[in-house]
């Protein structure tokens, strides 16, 4: 089994900045893809950022410039620095992993989800 667990969400005010961790933990021969997603009420699920295990990123438009992802592969841990937060970045914001179990196989896995809420 694989365990994500997302952490860092809260409430801020138009223009500041949170740090999201997602750690992935369990039984997985490594960590490949790592990326967030968002889902404010009533709108799909969206990709925000996404990072490979060799580092190569892909940030959506709608964050670009503001929003910046990385990982540490030593600790299985993904990170998003929100800066200048906006009412729109509103939403849960969810951590995916794609996690090799097997030799031959990867799965992905999903966190539960945290909380970031913009007051404008």
């Amino acid at each position: 089994q694989v365990q994500v667990m997302e952490s860092g969400g809260g409430l801020v005010q138009t223009g500041e900045s949170l740090r999201l961790s997602c750690a992935a933990s369990g039984n997985f021969r490594e960590i490949e893809d790592m990326a967030w997603y968002r889902q404010a009420p009533g709108l799909q699920r969206e990709l925000v950022a996404s990072v490979t295990d060799r580092g190569i990123t892909y940030v959506a438009d709608a964050v670009k410039g503001r929003f910046t992802i990385s990982r540490d592969n030593a600790k299985n841990t993904v990170y998003l620095e929100m800066n200048s937060l906006e009412f729109e970045d509103t939403a849960v914001y969810l951590c995916a992993c794609s996690a090799r179990v097997t030799f031959y196989s990867s799965e992905t896995y999903w966190g539960r989800g945290t909380q970031v809420t913009v007051s404008s």
